[in-house]
């Protein structure tokens, strides 16, 4: 019988520990597709209150499971902005802008109640706070999307592209947001929905401090479409400029050419959630 030197065996166990062992046995919820080594949401992110004793109801969330009509049936109450076009209920004293949530009594494991899902047919949660939208797809079982892993999970969408007010990506200044997935052209090579446009998209990336000044990458690197680059820049942002800024990526329903798979926008603060700008969210697993 032949003797295994040290040596051998160390090599050996170099080979093994080489070998990529989860790309090929990532299995994703039927809420999201596998775009690499990462589980990306189909859908932006609806937010919802979610009693703790509906314990059914939060095991479907965390596996990625559930549908519309369980929420609905659950009792859930769909958050976000309060005003138009939303009109949905605020986000509750116990899940504030810092993201500092206070659990529910009850609650098991701790939670504030508040949850993301990817649902189709819905309009997207949005008014949320890079805090508030990191918090809340943890609590979801899943996280912010890093900026890479958000950028391959959108190519393939259309841009630059029109909006015939239908199935095209929801880009036109005169609209507003529209439910998930139901733009059917706007979708990528991966099968992830509404990336471009709609509503903006934190990732979990930070710049070294909010932007001012934008420019476009066609003007600066022939690259095709026209997207909007806001990142770096010189600090002038008034009282901002030594606070870093948080990525937000996609471009919103208001955007035009400026939206795009390149569209990057590091001139918010982590703490803001402008009405206008539509803040919302994709998560990850």
């Amino acid at each position: 019988m032949p003797r295994i030197t040290p040596a051998l065996t160390t090599v050996a166990l170099t080979l093994a520990l080489a070998v990529p062992t989860r790309a090929g046995t990532l299995k994703c919820p039927p809420d999201s597709t596998r775009v690499g080594t990462v589980c990306i949401d189909l859908y932006e992110a609806s937010v919802w209150q979610i009693a703790p004793s509906k314990t059914s109801l939060l095991k479907k969330v965390q596996k990625g499971t559930v549908m519309l009509a369980d929420l609905t049936a659950g009792g859930a109450t769909q958050l976000g902005c309060a005003d138009a076009p939303w009109f949905l209920t605020a986000y509750p004293a116990n899940f504030p802008n810092d993201g500092n949530w206070t659990a529910v009594p009850g609650s098991k494991p701790p939670s504030p109640g508040v949850y993301a899902v990817s649902i189709p047919g819905i309009l997207p949660s949005t008014c949320l706070t890079w805090f508030q939208a990191n918090q809340v797809c943890g609590l979801s079982g899943k996280r912010l999307p890093r900026n890479g892993e958000w950028q391959r999970a959108a190519a393939g969408t259309p841009d630059p592209g029109t909006d015939d007010g239908t199935s095209d990506c929801n880009i036109s200044a005169v609209g507003g947001p529209v439910n998930t997935g139901s733009r059917s052209n706007c979708k990528s090579s991966w099968g992830v929905f509404d990336m471009v446009g709609n509503v903006h998209e934190w990732v979990e990336d930070w710049a070294d401090r909010a932007n001012v000044n934008c420019t476009d990458w066609t003007s600066q690197t022939g690259v095709a479409g026209g997207d909007i680059s806001c990142f770096g820049g010189d600090g002038g942002n008034g009282s901002f400029n030594q606070i870093p800024g948080a990525l937000i990526r996609g471009g919103r329903w208001d955007y035009g050419a400026s939206a795009g798979v390149f569209s990057v926008d590091a001139g918010f603060v982590p703490s803001d959630s402008l009405h206008s700008a539509g803040f919302g969210v994709r998560c990850a697993r």
